[in-house]
């Protein structure tokens, strides 16, 4: 609504949400609770998060940026201020400039690294791994090795089976009846 038609009672509640934020983000972080992992959000920045994702930072951009609601600019500036509390201005310029600096560089060397190492392993276990299918598929006679008659034995299975070979080879055992099995 206009700042005209606005009652009393709305203003009240505009500036109680503003100082509600305020408040929220004024909260002191504490040591105990954020031991997390270099990576983990802190309490404050999941609070941000929420700020982001509702939308409220739009609000707070066009609250700083109306002419007509020029009252509620002390309110979103200590709000805005709290919000970067935690970060210092030189690393908010650098990234304000597109470039990360040292921590980029850092990530992507690291990225690189570990990149590398996993096609390394790759290489390895391919070549550890036996290729799909034996490239020595056919027929192989035996010599010296007589089947039925004179001839030679023919061995239609890979070279890599020829050491368990034996004239049962695909024959179905015989089967022992029940009363003479010991």
């Amino acid at each position: 609504q206009d700042w005209e038609q606005r009652q009393e009672e709305d203003t009240l509640l505009i500036e109680r949400i503003l100082l509600l934020v305020r408040n929220v983000l004024h909260v002191p972080p504490d040591p105990t609770e954020e031991q997390g992992v270099d990576g983990d959000a802190s309490v404050h920045d999941r609070v941000l998060w929420a700020l982001h994702i509702s939308g409220m930072d739009d609000l707070l951009k066009f609250l700083a940026s109306a002419q007509v609601e020029q009252q509620w600019a002390l309110h979103v500036l200590e709000i805005i201020s709290l919000m970067f509390r935690d970060q210092s201005p030189e690393e908010l310029a650098a990234l304000g400039q597109g470039t990360a600096g040292d921590e980029h560089g850092e990530d992507t060397r690291e990225l690189e690294t570990l990149r590398q190492r996993e096609m390394a392993e790759k290489r390895a276990r391919a070549l550890q791994r036996p290729s799909r299918h034996s490239r020595f598929g056919g027929s192989y006679v035996l010599q010296g090795l007589k089947s039925i008659g004179d001839r030679d034995v023919v061995f239609h299975k890979g070279l890599h089976n020829l050491k368990s070979y034996t004239h049962d080879l695909g024959k179905e055992p015989r089967r022992v009846p029940r009363h003479r099995q010991a």
